[in-house]
């Protein structure tokens, strides 16, 4: 780096550190590293001082190593649902088919298909995720549809999924206002909005899951501490086993149901 810049590269920090960013020499090296001239850069600082999310700045967001493609109105993917794709792992195999519901940019299917060599497919209402998701799973081999939640997909999937990933809004609607400036006011409230009990986006997707999975298929689902054993209970009462796995250091609850393998009879032999 040449002196000039050097000496650039530290007003752009400053102007960071002043506008509030905790890491200003981490986004501004990854500002200087995306812009593709003078213009650009100055643009980029100008968007991130005024408040935009650094991954809407630079167009990524990282998750599992990956570069995940995010433009302005789709839910960045957060580092604690790194999670759920890792409790993803622990049952896919090759050939395993596997749904990214309400995708957004598609980064957990991508993250799963980045490890695991499966057949991958994901869905989204919001035509600016759609685009996101397409970027970053049709390098796996993905599909991505447009619809709401199950009716985007074609009719051959129902009954053959064998992983099912839902990271659905789980915020309550009052406590939206709650959430950091940088999520209530950039991010589309589509994509955080859960109702009233932030469960109803997950009821919705849990009612349909038995039509869609394999006997003996997966479920994932992320949820805050006190909404998981709710969501547990959900799962349950649509008739899938259920289990509530955590991970401390992420701060993360993943919400794990599984499809039995056979309808389990009443006042039948073994029922």
């Amino acid at each position: 780096m040449s002196v000039s810049s050097a000496l650039e590269l530290g007003a752009v920090v400053e102007r960071l550190r002043a506008s509030g960013c905790v890491f200003a020499e981490d986004e501004a090296a990854l500002i200087f590293e995306t812009a593709r001239d003078a213009a650009e850069l100055g643009a980029m600082v100008d968007q991130r001082v005024a408040g935009s999310p650094l991954e809407y700045v630079v167009g990524w967001a990282s998750f599992r190593g990956l570069r995940i493609a995010v433009d302005p109105g789709v839910f960045i993917p957060r580092r604690r649902t790194e999670f759920l794709v890792a409790e993803a792992l622990r049952v896919a195999v090759a050939g395993s088919v596997v749904l990214d519901l309400g995708c957004g940019s598609g980064a957990l299917g991508a993250a799963v298909a980045a490890d695991c060599e499966v057949s991958l497919y994901a869905a989204d209402i919001e035509l600016a995720a759609v685009r996101s998701a397409r970027r970053n799973v049709e390098p796996w081999g993905g599909t991505v549809y447009q619809g709401d939640l199950y009716a985007a997909l074609p009719e051959r999937l129902r009954g053959e999924v064998d992983v099912l990933l839902a990271n659905v809004p789980y915020v309550p609607t009052d406590e939206i206002r709650l959430l950091p400036p940088e999520a209530r006011l950039y991010e589309p409230h589509v994509t955080l909005d859960g109702g009233p009990d932030g469960l109803a986006t997950l009821r919705r997707v849990v009612a349909g899951a038995g039509e869609w999975l394999k006997p003996g298929g997966h479920l994932f689902v992320e949820m805050s501490d006190h909404q998981a054993p709710l969501a547990r209970a959900v799962m349950i009462e649509h008739g899938l086993d259920a289990e509530i796995t955590t991970d401390d250091g992420l701060g993360a609850n993943v919400v794990h149901g599984i499809k039995p393998d056979a309808v389990r009879g009443v006042g039948t032999p073994g029922g």
